[in-house]
């Protein structure tokens, strides 16, 4: 039973990785948004933030579920 948890915990980290990978596509687009239209940074900053937070969730959220699994 204890290996199939690590696999288990495995697959948590998979959604980890995919978390990581939108944070960094969501600030490329910000900042290359901004880079483009200054004046828009405002108007995007509050949906950056929104983003960033929801994001870093679901990665917290899968971390939680591999330390359950684990322990």
């Amino acid at each position: 039973m204890e290996p199939l948890a690590y696999i288990a915990a495995g697959m948590c980290t998979l959604s980890m990785t995919v978390a990581a990978w939108g944070v960094t596509k969501l600030w490329t687009t910000i900042i290359e948004t901004v880079g483009r239209n200054p004046q828009v940074k405002k108007d995007v900053d509050l949906y950056a933030w929104a983003g960033f937070a929801a994001i870093e969730a679901i990665a917290l959220y899968a971390l939680v579920v591999a330390l359950i699994i684990l322990f």
